[in-house]
């Protein structure tokens, strides 16, 4: 089996940062290769004839750093003196300062040569040191980064100047002041590129519980005394016992074994009341206990609980590539040759053609070199992708892919499950008769003896109430989709705790719940209620004002299916159905408008995945919940408009920014190629742009998007 390697990469900043990384992965016969630049994670399948050390030094030469790489490259790592852009930037501007101030003062030494050498001199060599051998590395691994443009540029401008002041007339090739000048914004704009990059990781940083959580692990001595230990929460195991104090944060995933609390899980679902848990109710780690003290048991730790895996699933959705970055993609992987061959043919054609000064159309090309900003159009999808996810995941709203988020601007049709989607899933028996020849403890029993073997709502609902330890051993027993259980016991006698499908012909009465049958022989039925969930009817009238068609799909009967799409205001209806009519009832809806599907039992699962968007909710069947591409966290519908609306505004987002990146990009290298912008201004201009993009997408973290 391939061993899956983990890294943090720091230093990236862009699509093309990520297809240099991905490429040299590829390139020592790595799979798999996810590489996501907004969070810095990198992940492949260990290459057979390749070392990670080896990889891993190759990466930091590329001008990025793997943050967890082994000790070895530790220690071979030499110590830089600036650790970030902001440092850069600082340095460089005490010595570009005094370049800018002839500008106001009409002084002899500031226009000399000499000294304005002496003060280039250290900005070129961090720019060097930085921009150029970054630029060297990612030529000569064939995917050259927007840092060869920069480094271009400023090599061009320094060495022309220096020609100008070793060769006696320094007046005409004075250009140190562009050189310090480009170096010095640029460091500005990737400082504050990187902190737009960190924003958009903002919400979904805000899950991660920054400070250590302490925990108080229960231990007993040999006579059987109860000690309480202070310990790191890391340190704790599957099985450890734990008191949970009012006021103290979940160390880990965990099952309450006495006591009762409020708790405040608005990490996960957004919602900010506290919830009541009690004895046998699941706590996830890091949510915060409001109020009460319990003792539990530890069921989960390190990647196995709730938390790391949301976030898990968050990161993967943010590596994968949408549709609409595919083609950003493709022409950010060919936009620095581009830019290379646009520059020269702009020298060429102001010195030769529009017959201007060598020094203007060195200038004019520089210009263009410096202005061109392939790091819009790789940020412009990324950026809103990770603000979207991480603003989801903030209310509870789980994507498993980039695509779903993208998918759900298309939406036209909204199609329900009944039980434990629309209603609560907590039933009570409200009735039920012995019609056959079997005593009414007998009847409890065989039923109970066959809900066990099911997940259904009902089932635990019965399993609930008629507990007993007098069951009947079955030789056989299965559950057959969309009608109920079937079992057999030693004698060959078959049994159903089905639904009405079942009783067709052995009783008129088709409006029970479950059925029980003993060879055809009707012995019973049962009736339960369900409630509908009280923020259903504020759901639907969001969607239908929104033009949204809502439509219930059921394996219900058609009495009960009637009522509750009557009462909430639900457009259409199919009762009735089984698994295989879902799926083809979906794929027929499909056909006609993009729809997505709810729905939380076994029997929803084909839907839900044949559906343009399945949409599970966090207490549905575990086969339901991994059909579907997005999981409502809260236990509700509630968050149902606000994933919706996340969708439609994260891919109008998307479009703006690709709108910017490519406008950007097509009027910048013009304006600089045609003289009407400096170097100076068009690296300011370079560094903005990100930033205009940055705040674009994250707007989405405090938009109204329902």
């Amino acid at each position: 089996m391939d061993e899956t390697i983990d890294w943090k990469v720091e230093g990236m900043s862009c699509t093309n940062c990520a297809l240099s990384v991905e490429k040299l992965l590829k390139s020592k016969g790595a799979q798999n290769v996810s590489v996501n630049f907004i969070g810095g994670e990198v992940s492949f399948n260990k290459p057979d004839n390749t070392s990670l050390l080896s990889i891993e030094k190759e990466i930091n030469q590329l001008g990025y750093h793997v943050a967890n790489s082994s000790t070895e490259v530790k220690s071979q790592q030499v110590k830089k003196l600036f650790k970030n852009h902001l440092q850069r930037f600082l340095f460089c501007l005490i010595f570009t300062i005094p370049l800018w101030l002839h500008m106001f003062i009409h002084a002899t030494i500031l226009m000399n040569e000499w000294w304005q050498l002496a003060l280039t001199i250290p900005v070129f060599i961090v720019g060097m040191d930085f921009f150029g051998k970054s630029g060297w590395r990612s030529l000569r691994k064939g995917v050259p980064n927007m840092n060869v443009l920069v480094a271009v540029g400023a090599i061009a401008s320094f060495g022309y100047s220096l020609y100008g002041t070793f060769s006696g007339n320094p007046e005409s090739f004075m250009f140190y002041e562009t050189t310090a000048t480009i170096i010095t914004l640029v460091f500005m704009g990737n400082w504050l590129e990187d902190r737009s990059v960190q924003q958009t990781r903002a919400a979904l940083n805000s899950l991660v519980v920054s400070q250590k959580i302490q925990a108080n692990m229960i231990v007993y001595g040999e006579n059987h005394e109860e000690h309480i230990l202070p310990v790191d929460s890391k340190s704790l195991k599957t099985g450890d016992l734990i008191l949970i104090k009012s006021g103290e944060y979940v160390p880990m995933d965990c099952k309450i074994l006495s006591g009762s609390a409020s708790v405040d899980e608005s990490i996960l679902t957004g919602e900010s009341l506290p919830i009541e848990k009690t004895q046998g109710n699941n706590l996830i780690g890091s949510s915060i206990v409001t109020d009460g003290n319990v003792k539990a048991y530890v069921t989960a730790v390190g990647k196995e609980t709730v938390l790391q895996s949301i976030l898990k699933m968050v990161k993967e959705a943010q590596a994968e590539k949408p549709p609409m970055q595919q083609l950003a993609d493709k022409i950010s992987a060919i936009f620095i040759p581009t830019v290379l061959g646009i520059a020269v043919l702009c020298f060429l054609g102001n010195y030769f053609v529009a017959d201007y000064s060598f020094s203007t159309s060195l200038l004019r090309s520089v210009a263009v070199l410096v202005i061109a900003c392939p790091c819009a159009m790789g940020l412009a999808t990324p950026a809103a992708i990770a603000v979207g996810l991480g603003r989801a995941a903030k209310h509870g709203i789980l994507f498993k892919n980039a695509r779903s988020l993208e998918v759900f601007k298309d939406i036209r049709q909204i199609v329900f499950d009944k039980t434990g989607t629309l209603t609560t899933g907590e039933f009570s028996i409200s009735n039920f008769s012995v019609i056959g020849n079997v005593s009414e403890d007998d009847f409890k029993r065989i039923i109970f003896s066959m809900e066990k073997f099911s997940n259904h709502p009902i089932a635990k609902t019965i399993t609930k109430n008629w507990k007993t330890s007098h069951t009947y051993i079955w030789k056989k027993i299965e559950e057959i989709k969309g009608i109920g259980l079937k079992a057999e016991d030693k004698d060959g006698n078959i049994f159903w705790a089905a639904s009405y499908k079942k009783a067709k012909g052995l009783t008129p009465e088709l409006s029970h719940n479950i059925y029980l049958i003993k060879n055809d022989l009707l012995l019973g039925w049962i009736d339960v209620q369900d409630k509908i969930r009280p923020e259903v009817q504020d759901v639907v009238n969001q969607l239908h004002r929104s033009g949204l068609k809502t439509i219930l799909l059921s394996g219900d009967s058609e009495q009960k299916c009637t009522a509750i799409a009557k009462q909430i205001g639900i457009d259409v209806f199919y009762a009735e159905q089984t698994p295989e009519q879902k799926l083809e009832k979906i794929t027929a809806l499909n056909a006609d408008l993009p729809t997505a599907m709810v729905g939380d039992g076994i029997n929803d699962a084909p839907a839900l995945a044949k559906a343009t968007i399945g949409i599970s909710l966090s207490d549905a069947s575990q086969i339901a919940i991994q059909s579907a591409q997005v999981i409502l966290m809260n236990d509700g519908l509630k968050s149902l408009p606000l994933a919706l609306g996340l969708g439609k505004h994260t891919y109008s987002t998307i479009k703006q920014n690709l709108f910017w990146a490519f406008a950007y990009n097509i009027v910048a290298i013009p304006v600089a190629c045609f003289g009407l912008l400096s170097p100076s201004f068009a690296a300011l201009a370079m560094g903005f742009s990100d930033i205009i993009l940055g705040f674009n997408s994250i707007r989405l973290r405090w938009k109204n998007v329902s």
